[in-house]
């Protein structure tokens, strides 16, 4: 049996797992801190002092930024990932880079009923098209389409498109963010970051105005955290007001991108906002928005759409994609 090196890397988190061929469960697994570092391999290197010299035969790291053959410039995150050095720094000669979301759609294959909460059951078809879509600290987009009955995964960064208001509100929103932005992407709004930029849009502008106690707590904590746990019935009105707006973009971009990939395969919700909401997902604005299309409404009342509970999904994938070329 082999050993192999996956790792999720994104702006907020990187994920590191070391894995053996036939094995299902991971020999180690951990989580750091990504701004802590000040590149991915300075993280390897850690990890790999408690991996008791056991040698890589394979290895696949997922990366929250556009693929350029063996680069990867992070979006959110001041790395230059260079697989080519890595690989000759840490002697692993089977060593790939992906998008992070290509890896979500490479774990999905992999994943359980227990794993996804149905906001849609719809009508699946065989060999359907796929769509994975996900905020977390960006906004992550793939594709999959089926050839010979299997999947092959279609990377993008659709989290960069422009930024579409679909009322007033959100078009007040838009205007207030083009003052802060050269380019207002879904991304500015549909990430941890975004939901603050909401915040500010809605207490810059006395749509709410937030409680003494309310600051407080975003001072002392996670301010996004702060908010999504503040926006329940009873909570927060300016918290409450943000998630929503939040929940309405979101449904609509999904909406967006079902309505591009047609995608009768099902819809995978991925990353941390939906799976620490997913409740909210299921009784909020988030579907009714995602099915606010006129006359095409129907055909999206018809596509499965769940939210990935499995927060290790990307890690999956990498680690099933660096399984095909594993070697003992």
């Amino acid at each position: 049996m082999a050993y192999i090196l996956s790792g999720d890397i994104g702006g907020t988190k990187t994920l590191l797992q070391l894995s053996k061929t036939g094995v299902n469960k991971p020999l180690l697994h951990k989580s750091y801190a990504s701004a802590d570092y000040d590149d991915l391999a300075e993280i390897v290197a850690e990890f790999l002092l408690d991996a008791e010299g056991n040698k890589i035969s394979a290895a696949c790291f997922a990366l929250a930024g556009p693929v350029n053959s063996r680069l990867v410039q992070l979006t959110n995150l001041p790395w230059l990932i260079d697989g080519d050095a890595l690989a000759a720094r840490f002697g692993i000669s089977n060593l790939d880079l992906i998008n992070d979301f290509a890896a979500v759609g490479y774990g999905i294959s992999a994943l359980h009923a227990e794993d996804l909460l149905t906001l849609q059951s719809g009508v699946a078809e065989a060999g359907g098209v796929r769509l994975v879509v996900g905020a977390g600290t960006g906004m992550g987009v793939a594709w999959l389409t089926c050839k010979g009955g299997k999947y092959e995964i279609h990377a993008s960064e659709g989290g960069h498109m422009d930024f579409a208001p679909v009322d007033d509100m959100q078009g007040l929103l838009l205007k207030y963010l083009q003052h802060r932005y050269a380019h207002v992407s879904y991304e500015r709004i549909l990430s941890g970051p975004g939901l603050l930029a909401i915040y500010d849009f809605m207490r810059d502008t006395a749509v709410a105005v937030p409680t003494l106690q309310f600051l407080k707590d975003m001072e002392e904590g996670d301010a996004a955290a702060v908010i999504a746990m503040n926006s329940g019935p009873g909570g927060e009105v300016i918290a409450q007001l943000t998630m929503e707006m939040f929940l309405s973009v979101y449904g609509a971009f999904v909406g967006n991108m079902a309505l591009a990939s047609l995608p009768h395969g099902g819809i995978y919700i991925a990353g941390g906002i939906a799976t620490k909401n997913a409740e909210r997902f299921k009784g909020g604005v988030f579907m009714p928005s995602f099915l606010a299309k006129g006359r095409f409404a129907e055909l999206l009342s018809r596509l499965p759409l769940n939210i990935v509970l499995d927060v290790n999904v990307g890690l999956i994938g990498a680690t099933a994609y660096a399984q095909q070329y594993a070697t003992n």
